[in-house]
């Protein structure tokens, strides 16, 4: 410093106009010197006050370290924090504050960045060291702060708090991903899980069982939402406990339906012995106090190499699977079949054509002629049924169609066009042929049987055609009475009383007593199955007389007596001699048109 005040002295008094000695300049100059750095030290004293005040009393955790990363100071907050006194800290490096290998190496890599880049901080939520060896939540800020000499800047760590944040964020991500009820894996999740489990890096099989509660609302309309809740978590408890493999998923999907992920080397025969467990413990009551209630439940199963299909895939095939399992008559499991699934796809396109179909005229009625067996070979009655002129399959007959009307919701419509078309023919006949005209007997669907607009629509029809009812059969068999809500009787009582005549079909005994048990105003018994077909090639003794038996009572409920399915003449003939009126079958004609019909009722007409 004195060799520069000397020569800004010399300096300064070689210039013109200057009146003072150099020695009298270099004290002056010595003099704004001293000032000036007396000015710097103490703002630079009043800086490192401020800057001592603020990380004593800062709540935020902050560790000055070394050019090398270990701390040299700690305040008071980090110590707390830690669970250590300050001084305890010294001599750590940075990094060493990590809870486990990971977040010591998350620590190391940010002060690896701020030196080798130009950011200025670095940001991260790591676990820290605490003193009772547990780990801490901290949101940590790493940079660099200057040193005394020009240049050289040192590494700090700040830290805060944030146990409570991520508790919370912890919290919110479980319930997004949870079922807030079992506490299992929600729907979303597991689409998550599946898509990952099928992503490009997949190896070995995948595995997904779809579940499902078999009459659940039962238990919710018999028991309460609430007892339905409690069955509910039971049930994941024991799904949870049957599933519990390392790659394994148990999520709820739906109210009472729930899916299961499986990953890893697999087979079909592993995982159906899995889900027989499941199904077999669900079968055990769960109790609420005293009273234990009992589940039953349906599987559908999918086992294949991760590398067959997508998500999408597996799923459809799942539910196909679940599906047939309720079909077959619930509380099993069934495994997914690609050659089944093939047919079944053929079927439900057909299903879901029938409503085109129908409005673009591609069904017409056929009709199987119902004789007399009194030689005369007279019309009694024809029954009248819907056959389907499909574009690429040909001629359909109702049983191939009507099954999958049921579950595409096109059973009513095709039931009123067969009664509406039906009835029309018989008002046609009637016209031309008077009192040699059969009756129509029409086997109504169970939809349309209990519907709330069929007796309106019937009475119209009647009217509108200007037919007696008495000019219309309704059949239905014993399996359609035992409908335990009645809503089938219900209906025909009605038309009874507009006047319609009531066919019931029979194979035994028990299905005659339904008549005077539930007071049915029936006509007309049909016989059919078994005791019918006894009679085809010959007369066995047991048979005849349980024919006998039948047709006995039949009469005393004084009902006329019929058959179906009667396939030649000599086997019409064994049916006569027992006391059958009449009959239909192959022997008479499979099936006949509207103008075929017309040809077996003239010559009948006088």
């Amino acid at each position: 410093m004195a060799e520069v005040v000397q020569r800004w002295a010399v300096r300064l008094a070689d210039t013109d106009g200057v009146g003072l000695s150099a020695d009298r300049l270099e004290a002056l100059v010595q003099g704004v010197v001293r000032d000036a750095l007396a000015t710097v030290e103490a703002g630079r004293e009043a800086a490192i006050r401020r800057f001592s005040a603020l990380y004593s009393a800062s709540p935020m955790g902050i560790a000055l370290a070394d050019k090398a990363g270990e701390i040299v100071e700690a305040n008071a907050a980090l110590g707390a924090f830690l669970g250590h006194k300050p001084e305890d800290l010294r001599g750590r490096h940075i990094a060493e504050l990590g809870f486990s290998r990971r977040d010591a190496e998350r620590l190391r890599a940010g002060l690896d960045e701020l030196e080798e880049t130009d950011v200025e901080h670095h940001r991260q939520r790591v676990r820290l060291a605490h003193a009772d060896d547990a780990g801490t939540w901290a949101d940590v800020t790493l940079t660099m702060l200057p040193g005394d000499r020009p240049g050289s800047m040192y590494p700090v760590l700040m830290a805060l708090d944030a146990n409570e944040v991520h508790s919370l964020q912890e919290t919110l991500r479980h319930q997004s991903v949870h079922d807030p009820l079992t506490g299992l894996s929600n729907s979303s999740r597991f689409d998550t899980m599946l898509e990952a489990a099928l992503g490009p890096s997949a190896r070995d099989q995948i595995a997904l069982v779809y579940l499902d509660i078999d009459g659940f609302k039962v238990i919710n309309d018999g028991l309460g939402a609430g007892a339905g809740d409690k069955v509910l978590r039971g049930i994941a408890r024991k799904l949870k406990d049957v599933f519990a493999g390392p790659d394994t998923l148990v999520a709820r999907l739906s109210g009472d339906g729930f899916g299961i992920l499986l990953r890893g080397r697999l087979n079909a025969r592993e995982v159906i012995a899995l889900v027989e467990r499941a199904l077999e413990d669900l079968g055990e009551p769960i109790y609420l106090g005293d009273l234990g209630v009992g589940v039953s439940a349906s599987a559908g199963i999918v086992v294949r190499d991760v590398a067959d299909g997508g998500p999408g895939d597996l799923q459809r095939a799942a539910e196909i699977a679940l599906h047939r399992a309720k079909e077959a008559g619930k509380a099993q499991w069934m495994l997914f079949d690609p050659e089944l699934d093939a047919r079944d796809r053929a079927r439900y396109r057909l299903g879901a054509e029938i409503a085109g179909a129908l409005e673009n005229g591609e069904f017409s009625l056929m009709y199987q002629p119902t004789v007399k067996l009194d030689g005369s070979g007279e019309v009694a009655a024809v029954n009248a049924g819907l056959r389907w002129h499909h574009r690429e399959q040909g001629e359909l007959d109702s049983a191939e169609f009507f099954p999958l009307a049921d579950t595409t919701g096109m059973t009513i419509p095709l039931g009123k066009w067969l009664l509406t078309r039906s009835l029309a023919t018989a008002a046609r006949w009637r016209s031309e042929y008077g009192d040699a005209a059969p009756e129509v007997c029409v086997r109504l669907p169970r939809r349309l049987a209990i519907d709330a607009d069929l007796v309106r629509l019937v009475k119209d029809q009647l009217d509108r055609q200007e037919l007696p009812a008495k000019a219309l059969r309704l059949c239905t068999d014993a399996e359609s009475v035992l409908d335990p809500r009645g809503e089938v009787l219900e209906s025909l009582a009605v038309l009874s009383e507009l006047g319609a005549k009531l066919v019931l079909t029979v194979s035994g005994s028990a299905d005659l007593e339904l008549i005077s048990r539930h007071g049915l105003n029936v006509q007309y018994v049909v016989l059919s199955g078994a005791v019918v077909d006894a009679m085809a090639d010959g007369e066995d003794e047991a048979a005849a007389r349980h024919l006998d038996q039948l047709i006995a009572r039949a009469l005393e409920l004084r009902l006329c007596v019929g058959a179906e399915g009667v396939v030649n003449p000599e086997q019409a003939e064994r049916l006569r001699a027992h006391g059958v009126v009449a009959a239909r079958g192959p022997f008479a004609a499979t099936s006949a048109t509207d103008d075929e019909v017309d040809t077996l009722i003239a010559p009948a007409v006088p």
